[in-house]
C-alpha cells in the first residue's frame, strides 16, 4: 500500500514540476521576446530528416523510371508532408531497357508526398537526350501520378535548328513531346505535300 502512495506522489511531483515549466515557459512566450518567439518558430520548421548525397530512385512495377540526385535533401512532416532540396537537384528519365531518355537539373526543388508533385526552379534545365533539344526555364512541375512537366512562365526551347519561346508549356515527362503556350520566335511550318 506504502508503495502505490509513493508512486501516487512521484506522479503528483512530475505532475507539478511539468505545470511548473509550462508556466514559465509561457510566462515567457506571453512577453514579446522576439528571440524566444523565434526559438519557438524556428523548432517548428526544423526538418524531421536531412540527408547528404541522397539517390532516390522511381519505378513502376520494378522498372526504374527516374533517378533524383541532391547533394541535400530536408523532410518536414508537416499538413502536407514534403521533401526539399536547398541545393539543388538532377533527375535522369529511362526508358525502358534503361536507356537515358532525359534528364532535368534545377537549383532547388520541393517534391510534395502526397500529391506527388515535384517543383522545379531556379535555372532549371531539361534535355532530351535523343532528339538533342534543350528546356530553360525558371519554374517546372512534374505531376508524378499523370507523367507530365508543366510551365506556365517563360520557356525556351533550343533545337538543333531553331530556338522557340513561349509563356508555358506541357509536356511528357521525358520531354519526348510538347506543347508550347503562346509561342514566338522563328520555326519551320510543314506544308502539306499534295
Amino acid at each position: 500500500m506504502k508503495k502505490l502512495r509513493l508512486e501516487q506522489q512521484n506522479k503528483y511531483l512530475s505532475l507539478k514540476n511539468i505545470s511548473k515549466y509550462l508556466f514559465l515557459l509561457l510566462l515567457f512566450a506571453c512577453e514579446n521576446d522576439i528571440q524566444t518567439i523565434n526559438l519557438l518558430t524556428t523548432i517548428d520548421s526544423l526538418p524531421v530528416e536531412s540527408a547528404k548525397h541522397i539517390e532516390l530512385i522511381y519505378s513502376d512495377s520494378g522498372k526504374v523510371q527516374a533517378i533524383l540526385e541532391s547533394p541535400l535533401m530536408n523532410r518536414y512532416l508537416k499538413k502536407e508532408p514534403y521533401w526539399e532540396f536547398p541545393d539543388g537537384l538532377k533527375i535522369v528519365f529511362y526508358d525502358s531497357i534503361m536507356s537515358v531518355k532525359s534528364q532535368l537539373t534545377a537549383n532547388y526543388g520541393i517534391s510534395y508526398e502526397n500529391r506527388k508533385i515535384l517543383e522545379a526552379k531556379n535555372d532549371v534545365v531539361v534535355i532530351n537526350n535523343e532528339k538533342n533539344e534543350r528546356l530553360n526555364t525558371e519554374h517546372l512541375i512534374w505531376d508524378q501520378k499523370k507523367g507530365i512537366i508543366y510551365s506556365d512562365v517563360f520557356v525556351k526551347i533550343t533545337t538543333e535548328d531553331e530556338t522557340l519561346y513561349g509563356e508555358g508549356l506541357e509536356s511528357d515527362e521525358k520531354f519526348d513531346s510538347y506543347t508550347i503556350k503562346n509561342p514566338t520566335g522563328e520555326f519551320k511550318i510543314k506544308q502539306d505535300e499534295e
